[in-house]
């Protein structure tokens, strides 16, 4: 970013009745040249180029009295803090980026730069001759000791003015840039006492050097100003630049895209009208009328006009937040590797926030306002498309999109078909209820088996499906599919069944970014799990893009739903399909969640999918697979920070377990410790301490004192008491753990380790840092052989040795104590 000229801002001084330059670097803070201010407390400032009346400021920095120029000519710089009413900072302005230059910055070529100032602006209300001026710094001649820059001024005409001292006048308090950062204040013109133009400002490095300066601005961190300077490392928080085009959109479903032109030109209406605020748009409509596939083509066609596109999945909170997580992966790539769920997403918005020209589309969400929990932080810097079945609740006047009207589907059919404008072809379309995605699909299947239209109808009679719950308007999409489905399964179980069993496992899982590993058990290679992929993208039951594969939700619905009249849809495939997609899962679901974080990234990919089949599985009809699929998503769930959710799946684990197991069973007492764990975490101790009590007395009672699950629900229970601020019952405890440990599991095994801490944190908190210090060294270096020094885990114990060894009369932060030991996976027996 070079000069922002919609930062620039004119100075009045009341006091010395002259006027100088500044600059934005925030929406209500400008930086100026000190002396501009000297004298004054109340000024008034005026944007470039506005019509505004000028508005009142006061110095913010420095504080009275202010330095000598004369002794520190290096000093001379002021931030003032706009408090007018009226004042209107520009909108969509991106960051400031400080610079910092050096002579091995320099070398031996010239350093552009450039500023805009406001020369011969002498009288308040006057004529205002804005100037760029540009000009170079060179290595031996232009940096200065002390924190001061020489600019030679060239490529630009030299105002002039008889009488004045300066040709420059006014133009000092102008923002210095070079490469894009702002590197200093000009302040003086050499003029004086050299011939040439040569300009005086001072470093930014020097100004953040001054007290007080860093903490009125905000965050500071001067990048190196180098031809690579946007390589290193940003300058803030969400200060990553991206080139026009980023975009995660899925592959469109087909190229043929028709009956569609009014409500295209209808949405590039609402999404083109010029605003300075986010536009919203709505489009609604039955499942399956194609407001998905109206939305990509809209995504596609634009994709080169905005900075970045964006695809968001929107059925459930959870999934718009991932959506968002996303874009921080892809935006900062193995940096947003140890961030939560929440943190990324957190920073994407962020991130949106601060850079403009954005387009966002939030597909099938299915509550108004899970979508406007975001679209509300992003309201002045981009463009919502929002799909969605539900027409009522949204910020906008939604977009109805209806079924194709019959020539447009007589248009799709004779695009997939040969000899599709009879009287056959009509009858088809209408019969097919003018449902896209079912047109799609029936012209795929004649075109495949090359079977004419009336030999279709024939065999659609032949198999009529039950009828299902009605849809909006008369029209059942649902149906439609249903009959489509028996027809081409058919086909496709002849040819091959296992094509058949993919679609039904794929039909449990979420209906998009469906990894194919999670199919390669059922190929006998990657070339035959590539060919059976194919024929059923040929018969467009899924699509397949590099996010993996996608099955369209109403095939998903009428897959799940068992039907007396369809072999392919009996009860038993269907409860067959659905054990093998959880089999298949777990296989592909990383273990230890709570400890294993390079496991992470696979959790958040998998993570759509174990809430889909937890979701279609009933309550109390789990199997074991899904019981212990809701254990591990709880823990995951739970080191992301969402406890509700994590709750919920601890607490129906715990449930199936018990019916499936028993109470004494040892997955029943794991899942009773994983439940107080998150109820601990979540702060609610009076029932996490009754679960744990209850758990300990269990494991005594069925493993005995010495089992590993009997010590960590001791361990755990120990945690619960210090948590409640009951040292009494928790340092005993804590100490026989460790104890117990030692001797059970020797000194390095990582539960052992997680003692020392506990009990040195015990201790810390008792006030007794002598018996926490040598624990929580044995620990770190522990931890150091075992789990390494970039360990979560590691980096904590270190920390809480420093504050223990700190002892500083002032109050320091507490520790942070380790969670309560996980207890090893579960097993089903």
């Amino acid at each position: 970013m070079a000069v922002d000229v919609r930062r620039v801002v004119e100075i009045w001084n009341p006091v010395g009745k002259c006027s100088g330059t500044g600059y934005l670097v925030a929406d209500g803070l400008v930086l100026t040249a000190l002396h501009n201010v000297l004298g004054c407390v109340a000024l008034e400032v005026k944007r470039l180029g506005s019509d505004e009346e000028w508005v009142a400021a006061e110095v913010l920095w420095p504080q009275a009295p202010p330095p000598d120029l004369e002794r520190e000519p290096q000093a001379d710089a002021a931030l003032i803090r706009i408090t007018g009413p009226g004042w209107r900072p520009p909108s969509g302005a991106e960051p400031v980026r400080w610079g910092r230059i050096d002579s091995t910055v320099v070398r031996d070529e010239r350093l552009a730069c450039v500023a805009v100032g406001f020369p011969r602006s002498e009288v308040r209300d006057g004529v205002r001759d804005t100037k760029e001026i540009r000009g170079h710094i060179e290595t031996l001649t232009g940096l200065k000791s002390g924190g001061l820059i020489t600019a030679y001024v060239d490529q630009v005409a030299v105002p002039g003015k008889r009488g004045e001292k300066s040709p420059w006048a006014g133009a000092s308090g102008a923002a210095l840039f070079a490469r894009g950062r702002l590197i200093g204040v000009v302040t003086t013109d050499r003029r004086q006492d050299y011939d040439g133009d040569q300009l005086t400002a001072v470093s930014m490095v020097s100004l953040a050097a001054r007290p007080g300066f860093v903490a009125a601005v905000g965050e500071l961190v001067p990048e190196e100003v180098t031809a690579a300077a946007s390589e290193g490392r940003p300058r803030t928080a969400y200060d990553v630049e991206v080139p026009p085009g980023v975009n995660n959109l899925p592959e469109l479903p087909s190229p043929i895209f028709v009956g569609r032109a009014e409500v295209m030109a209808e949405l590039e209406r609402a999404l083109s009208a010029e605003s300075e605020q986010t536009i919203t748009q709505t489009l609604h409509g039955l499942g399956g009328v194609g407001k998905t596939t109206l939305a990509l083509h809209y995504a596609h066609d634009h994709v080169g006009a905005y900075r970045l596109v964006w695809w968001i999945r929107s059925d459930t909170p959870e999934l718009i937040e991932a959506g968002f997580a996303a874009l921080t992966v892809r935006l900062r790539g193995k940096e947003a590797s140890d961030l939560t769920t929440t943190q990324a997403a957190e920073w994407a918005v962020g991130w949106l926030q601060t850079h403009p020209g954005w387009f966002l589309v939030f597909d099938n969400a299915e509550k108004p306002e899970d979508v406007h929990a975001w679209t509300g932080q992003l309201r002045s810097s981009g463009r919502h498309l929002i799909t969605s079945r539900y027409k009522r609740g949204w910020v906008c006047e939604a977009i109805s999109l209806w079924v194709l009207d019959e020539e447009a589907a007589r248009d799709l059919l004779s695009r997939l078909v040969e000899d599709a404008d009879g009287d056959e072809a009509r009858a088809l379309a209408e019969e097919l209820g003018y449902l896209p995605l079912a047109l799609e699909q029936v012209g795929a299947f004649i075109a495949q088996t090359g079977i004419t239209i009336a030999e279709y109808r024939a065999m659609l009679h032949r198999h009529p499906q039950r009828a299902t719950d009605a849809a909006p308007g008369g029209c059942d999409p649902e149906r439609t599919v249903a009959r489509i489905w028996r027809i081409t399964l058919d086909v496709l179980e002849e040819w091959d069944p296992r094509a058949v069993e993919i679609l039904r496992i794929a039909a449990w899982y979420a209906p998009t970014g469906i990894p194919r590993s999670l199919f390669e058990p059922l190929a006998e290679d990657p070339v035959d799990l590539a060919q059976l992929l194919g024929v059923l993208a040929d018969y467009n039951m899924i699509t397949l893009d590099r996010a993996g594969v996608g099955i369209h939700r109403l095939v998903q619905m009428v897959a799940r739903t068992p039907s007396p009249d369809d072999p392919h849809r009996d009860r038993v495939r269907i409860l067959a399909a659905r054990d093998r997609a959880a089999k298949l899962m777990l296989g592909e679901l990383p273990e230890d969640p709570w400890a294993n974080v390079a496991g992470w990234p696979t959790w958040r990919v998998m993570l759509p999918h174990v809430e889909a089949i937890l979701a279609e599985c009933d309550r109390g009809e789990e199997t074991a697979e899904i019981d212990r699929i809701l254990g591990r998503a709880g823990q995951f769930l739970e080191e992301q920070g969402q406890l509700s959710q994590a709750t919920g799946y601890f607490e129906r684990c715990l449930a199936g377990d018990a019916r499936l197991f028993g109470e004494d069973h040892p997955n029943t007492l794991i899942s009773r410790n994983n439940l107080a764990h998150v109820y601990q975490t979540a702060g609610d101790l009076e029932r996490a301490i009754a679960l744990y009590e209850k758990a300990l007395e269990d494991h005594v009672r069925v493993s005995g004192e010495d089992h590993p699950d009997t010590l960590v629900s001791r361990n755990n229970l120990a945690s619960a008491y210090d948590s409640a601020g009951d040292l009494e019952r928790a340092i005993p405890l804590y100490e026989r753990t460790l104890e117990d440990r030692v001797r059970v599991l020797e000194e390095d095994h990582p539960d052992t380790l997680v003692s020392r801490n506990n009990l040195a944190f015990a201790y810390r908190s008792a006030g007794d840092v002598e018996r926490a210090i040598p624990l929580y060294e044995q620990a770190l270096s522990g931890f150091l052989r075992v789990l390494g020094e970039n360990h979560p885990t590691t980096k904590i114990v270190r920390e809480n040795l420093s504050i223990a060894r700190a002892q500083q009369p002032r109050p320091t932060p507490p520790p942070q104590a380790l969670p309560a030991t996980p207890p090893p996976p579960q097993t089903a027996p």
